[in-house]
């Protein structure tokens, strides 16, 4: 008996027709609403007799695999006894498209004909290719008649075109169900609290549901969501596993955890995205094929090269897509994304699946996979990010100057610089918020879209960064302004010769819920989800998802918690200089080993380092702004076992050095934190106290308390990673006696004595 294959008819006919080149940074854009609407009007036009979104499907075999292919024609249209298959399409590159412009089209409707005429006494039937300007609504259309068996044959033909990589998509599921099945814990026992998350994690996937889980470090977090994520996999239960991180180190981490269940015998195709700017081969990381030969004919040699990888590799990172991505002559970022829709377990960035802006746009298994999220404090503010937009008035008056030839854009682009230089005379203060969106902006900057793109589509070898930035940096503001609810405010900010506005996303809680909510199941979970019911509602927590809390393998032994009362707050920082230096030459008097110091800001840092480097006759450095992945490497290297003399390391909270970093054993001997993390006051932050506050929250601690602690926590953490680690951990501010902050205490750190 053949084993069935099952696919759609647009992923046929997309993976056997395929080809050409990638385009430059340009391509027309039509959202999705725009198309649907531009599909309904032309529907709506439809005769009696006609019918709309029709279900249609077959069976076939071809070799020795059966294929169940279907899909929805867009109409079924009925003329006396003539029968026509309707294929709309909405295109905004109105001037090239011919009859021939996309063989893939005409592939699709040619489907559904046969699928139509399979099973009737029809001899023929008519295909139309419909396309429409959503913009316009003009239309244009092409029609072709085909026989029975000439349907048929192109049906064959199609299947002879997709069976190898279905072939081996289909060796490969059994083979990866019996790997799973038979896939042991990869360690001789679970630790402390890790098949507390494990089951946690199962069971979160079996019945659908969220789960929030603060899980402090050494419990082993990676293998405790991937493992049991995999044996839900094995069951049929997902197709996917995502996992989503913010820091190299934990995708690393993520990479390793998968190797190790290699290794043990797990048969999966793991794909690692890079960002890229990182990956990108060409210097100019330009997509231009005119430029660039790995975007030169790109899809011509896509399907050879993903059977290439896939048929040879389990774990395709960065190197191995490099590797392929050379030998095959392809972009390498592309390449990475093509594959990582064919893989069974996806690791990088929250960007890929939580931004609107860059999220994998094809990705269509959501409600079959589990998205497990890595450090999951970092993506309140990251999600706060992904979910702002801003413009400033030089950009326009640019672009109205640069391109003075191209009267319609110009004159788009002077009436938006007009607008801003409008709400700049009108400014009574420098800056300020309003509950709705700007007054008359989102028209101006709808026109301006569309002259850009007239001028984009009629010149595709225009190479100008200012003006693709600028096209795609407004397209974002309309993006967000789509989004824009009580979450947001639009905060306005005028200077002498400059105007920002910006649509600032005070609570990213609704838009992440929304990002997220189409996944089968999804496991936020993280070392510092504390206190976990901030962390909860902030990420789009609801009623009836999961939490949970699992406690720390380590013991309370294993660190000393000391606090110094002193007040770090801002007015106070400068006479704090002599008395944290006095406090860190008591605290190593007579010690060897290496110990990291963490202020609250640079310029606190760079004070205090300046006077304690002056004193100080061991080795010392301090984190700089900017540093370049070779300056961290060389900071991180000099934390190395000793048997005489100290070394010192000065960082910044929240910053590379104060998260995701392993110093395992004496690399670390002790932590200084010195303030409480607290986020600058800024008239952001306080546009977020305001906006909780009225919402019957404690908007200070929302926007300031909670965050800082964060990174506190984030910065202890660095100290105790293994069963075998020991050190000091010295907390610097008169806060942390107060009993709020002690609330926000890890239990590890209560026992602590006051110097």
């Amino acid at each position: 008996m053949s084993e069935q294959f099952q696919l759609s008819v647009r992923s046929l006919v997309e993976y056997v027709y395929r080809q050409g080149s990638i385009q430059s940074g340009f391509k027309s854009n039509i959202s999705l609403s725009e198309g649907t609407a531009a599909h309904q009007k032309l529907q709506s036009l439809y005769h009696e007799e006609d019918r709309k979104e029709v279900y249609l499907q077959t069976d076939l075999t071809y070799r020795d695999l059966s294929f169940k292919i279907d899909g929805r024609c867009d109409g079924l249209l009925k003329e006396n006894e003539r029968i026509t298959i309707d294929e709309i399409k909405s295109t905004l590159d109105w001037e090239s498209v011919t009859e021939n412009t996309y063989p893939v089209h005409w592939a699709q409707a040619k489907c559904y004909a046969f699928m139509y005429i399979e099973d009737t006494d029809l001899k023929e039937i008519q295909v139309q290719l419909t396309y429409v300007h959503p913009k316009n609504e003009t239309i244009k259309v092409f029609q072709q008649t085909f026989l029975k068996p000439e349907l048929a044959a192109f049906m064959m033909n199609l299947l002879k075109g997709i069976y190898p990589f279905a072939k081996w998509k289909s060796v490969h599921r059994n083979e990866r169900r019996n790997s799973i099945e038979e896939l042991k814990f990869p360690f001789q026992e679970y630790r402390q609290g890790q098949r507390k998350l494990a089951g946690a994690v199962y069971k979160t996937i079996g019945e659908s549901k969220t789960l929030f889980a603060y899980a402090p470090t050494g419990i082993g977090k990676t293998i405790s969501t991937i493992f049991p994520a995999l044996k839900a996999m094995g069951e049929n239960q997902l197709t996917k596993v995502i996992y989503v991180t913010a820091k190299t180190i934990a995708r690393e981490c993520a990479e390793d955890t998968y190797a190790v269940l290699v290794k043990q015998g797990l048969k999966a195709k793991v794909v690692t995205i890079t960002a890229k700017d990182k990956i990108c081969f060409h210097e100019k990381e330009t997509c231009n094929p005119n430029e660039c030969p790995f975007a030169q004919g790109y899809y011509n040699r896509l399907n050879e090269a993903l059977l290439d990888v896939l048929e040879h590799e389990q774990l395709i990172n960065r190197p191995i897509i490099e590797m392929y991505a050379r030998k095959h002559t392809l972009c390498p970022f592309e390449f990475s994304l093509d594959l990582a829709y064919q893989a069974d377990a996806i690791v990088c960035d929250y960007n890929y699946f939580f931004n609107p802006r860059v999220s994998l746009k094809r990705f269509d298994e959501k409600k079959r996979s589990v998205l497990l999220v890595d450090e999951a404090h970092n993506l309140v503010d990251r999600g706060r990010e992904m979910f702002s937009a801003e413009l400033i008035k030089s950009t326009f008056l640019s672009i109205k100057r640069s391109f003075i030839s191209n009267k319609a854009l110009s004159k788009a682009a002077k009436q938006i610089n007009a607008w801003f230089i409008t709400i700049r005379k009108q400014a009574e203060q420098q800056s300020w918020a309003e509950d709705t969106l700007p007054d008359g902006l989102l028209e101006l900057l709808n026109h301006f879209v569309e002259e850009a793109e007239r001028l984009l589509i009629s010149q595709i070898s225009l190479d100008d960064s200012e003006l693709l930035e600028t096209y795609f940096d407004v397209q974002s503001f309309l993006r967000i302004a789509k989004l824009f609810d009580t979450h947001y405010q639009t905060f306005y900010r005028v200077s002498k010769n400059e105007v920002e506005v910006k649509l600032f996303c005070l609570d990213p809680s609704h838009a992440l819920d929304q990002m997220a909510s189409s996944f089968k199941a999804r496991v936020y979970f993280s070392a510092t989800l504390h206190p976990l019911p901030f962390f909860t509602e902030m990420l789009g927590g609801k009623e009836g998802d999961y939490s949970i809390t699992v406690s720390s393998p380590f013991r309370k032994e294993q660190n000393d918690v000391f606090i110094k009362p002193l007040s770090t707050r801002f007015y106070d920082r400068e006479k704090s200089y002599r008395q944290i230096i006095r406090l860190i030459e008591e605290m190593l008097e007579g010690k060897t080993g290496n110990y990291l110091i963490y202020f609250p800001s640079y310029q606190y840092m760079n004070a205090v380092f300046t006077d304690f480097k002056a004193v100080f006759s061991d080795d010392c450095m301090m984190q700089t702004s900017g540093m370049s992945e070779e300056e961290r490497g060389v900071f991180l290297n000099a934390f190395q076992e000793r048997d005489k003399g100290l070394f010192v390391g000065f960082a910044v909270l929240g910053g590379v050095f104060a998260e995701g970093i392993n110093l395992i054993g004496d690399r670390l001997n002790g932590v200084f934190i010195i303030g409480v993390g607290m986020p600058q006051l800024g008239e952001e932050r306080e546009l977020m106290n305001k906006h909780f506050q009225k919402r019957g929250k404690n908007g200070f601690d929302y926007a300031y308390t909670y965050p800082g602690m964060n990174k506190v926590l984030q910065a202890g953490g660095r100290l105790i990673r293994s069963e075998q680690d020991y050190g000091m951990i010295i907390l610097v501010d008169d806060r942390y006696l107060t009993a709020k902050y002690q609330g926000l205490m890890p239990e590890m750190w209560r026992n602590f004595t006051v110097l």
